[in-house]
């Protein structure tokens, strides 16, 4: 008799759970959706953390002003890196300026005096404000690639004298 009650208790509240779901996969679909969450908002994050054209012309500056060439090479597009790899393009650039360590740490400031961008282009206008006073302003073209700016040129134009040197 027992046996009999406990097949009709297990009949009626077995068809009384609405849940379709296994028990054990509410722990697996919670975790998945946190986890989908979370990588949404990753992305967003770096949609919108993405350095503009100005930043990255300042930066560019700011690497040539400390002759970090690795720096130089992951910031320039394509056609500045002289078709070297990065290894092979810091060594170059590092083997060419070895003489010229007078050129490093001449820049105490770099200003941006203009910038205009549309679509997957900008032009950036800088000013360096060099230690000695001597202010130099050049010209940077960028481009738009893989969601990130590269440099595509680069002008020099002095401004109020020249660096020694």
């Amino acid at each position: 008799m027992r046996r009999r009650s406990h097949a009709l208790g297990t009949s009626i509240f077995g068809s009384l759970r609405s849940d379709p779901v296994e028990p054990s996969l509410i722990p697996a679909i919670v975790v998945g959706a946190l986890v989908f969450a979370l990588g949404v908002v990753v992305l967003i994050a770096l949609a919108f953390d993405r350095p503009d054209p100005t930043e990255v012309a300042v930066a560019y500056e700011e690497a040539w002003d400390r002759l970090d060439f690795d720096t130089l090479w992951r910031l320039s597009a394509p056609e500045l890196r002289d078709g070297r790899a990065r290894e092979e393009f810091a060594a170059a650039k590092g083997t060419a300026y070895r003489e010229r360590a007078d050129l490093a740490g001449l820049v105490g400031r770099v200003e941006v005096e203009g910038a205009e961008s549309a679509g997957h282009a900008a032009r950036v206008r800088t000013r360096l404000r060099l230690r000695d006073g001597t202010e130099f302003g050049n010209e940077l073209r960028l481009r738009r690639d893989a969601n990130r700016w590269l440099v595509v040129s680069y002008r020099l134009g002095a401004r109020g004298g020249s660096p020694a040197g």
